[in-house]
C-alpha cells in the first residue's frame, strides 16, 4: 500500500462521511442552524437524506479503495468526477458562498491529488 496514493482517498472518505451527516442526519435541527432555513416539508428531508446516502456511500466506496488495490483506480475516478463537479457547481453554476469556501478549497485540493495520482499511478491491470 502506497500511503501518500491512498490517503487522497482516505481522508476525502472521512471528510465526505462527515458531510453527509451534517447534511442529512437531522436537517430539521441542523438546517436552520448552520444555513439558516427550516426543513418542514417530507420532500426536501427526503433529498436532504438521500444527499447523505449518496455521501457515505461514497465515502465508504473510498475508504475500502484506500485499502484494497484492485478498486483504487475506479474510487480515485469516482473521486475526481464527484470532486470536480461539486466544485464546479459551487464556482461556475452557483457562484462562491462565503460559508462554504473552506469546503470548496478542500474539493479543489482532493480533485488536483486525484488527477495528480491517475496521472502517476497508472491503472495496473
Amino acid at each position: 500500500m502506497t500511503i501518500p496514493k491512498n490517503l487522497n482517498l482516505l481522508f476525502s472518505g472521512i471528510i465526505v462521511i462527515i458531510a453527509g451527516f451534517v447534511y442529512g442526519g437531522h436537517p430539521t435541527v441542523i438546517m436552520p442552524e448552520l444555513l439558516g432555513f427550516e426543513v418542514v416539508d417530507l420532500e426536501l428531508k427526503n433529498m436532504l437524506r438521500a444527499v447523505m446516502g449518496i455521501y457515505l456511500g461514497v465515502g465508504l466506496y473510498w475508504i475500502i479503495a484506500a485499502f484494497k488495490p484492485k478498486i483504487w483506480y475506479g474510487a480515485t475516478v469516482c473521486n475526481v468526477l464527484f470532486m470536480g463537479g461539486i466544485s464546479f457547481g459551487r464556482t461556475v453554476v452557483d457562484g462562491i458562498s462565503p460559508l462554504f469556501t473552506p469546503a470548496l478549497i478542500l474539493e479543489l485540493l482532493f480533485f488536483g491529488w486525484g488527477l495528480y495520482n491517475l496521472k502517476k499511478y497508472k491503472e495496473v491491470i
